[in-house]
C-alpha cells in the first residue's frame, strides 16, 4: 500500500491518504517473550485436564507449579488462546412449562393514554387505560 521509495508522495502523504499514522507504518509488533509462550503450553495442557478452571483457578495452578504469575496475564493469555471456560450457565429466561402468559396490555396504547401510578402502604400497581 505504502511505497517507501516513491518519487513524488513523502510516506507522511502517503499515510494520510491512506488513513494510518506513520507511527503506524513503522510500528513492528513484538512476539511473546519465552516465559509467555511457556505458560501458554502450560495453560493449554491443564486446560485439556481441567477445562471448567477460570483464570483465578489457572493462575493458582501455576503459582504452584512455581510460576509467578497474575491472573490477568493469565486472563489476557488464554483470550489470545481463544480457551473459554466451560460450565453450567443459568437458566433464567426460560419458563417453566405450565406458566401462563399474561397479555400486555399497553401495546397498542399511545404513552399519554396509560397512567401507571402505585401506593407505597398497599404495595400494589394500579394500570389506569383511558
Amino acid at each position: 500500500m505504502i511505497d517507501s521509495g516513491h518519487a513524488s508522495l513523502s510516506i507522511a502523504r502517503q499515510c494520510e491518504l491512506v488513513g494510518i499514522s506513520r507511527s503506524g507504518f513503522y510500528y513492528q509488533p513484538a512476539g511473546e517473550t519465552q516465559l509467555n509462550l511457556t505458560l501458554m503450553r502450560l495453560i493449554d495442557e491443564q486446560h485439556m485436564r481441567t477445562p471448567y478452571y477460570g483464570a483465578r483457578q489457572m493462575a493458582r495452578y501455576l503459582r504452584r507449579e512455581g510460576y509467578v504469575v497474575g491472573r490477568k496475564r493469565i486472563r489476557r493469555l488464554m483470550h489470545k488462546m481463544g480457551l473459554c471456560v466451560i460450565y453450567q450457565r443459568p437458566r433464567t429466561t426460560i419458563p417453566a412449562a405450565d406458566h401462563e402468559v399474561y397479555p400486555y396490555l399497553l401495546r397498542k396504547r399511545k404513552p399519554a393514554h396509560a397512567w401507571i401510578g402505585g401506593a407505597a402502604l398497599e404495595r400494589t400497581v394500579v394500570v389506569c387505560l383511558r
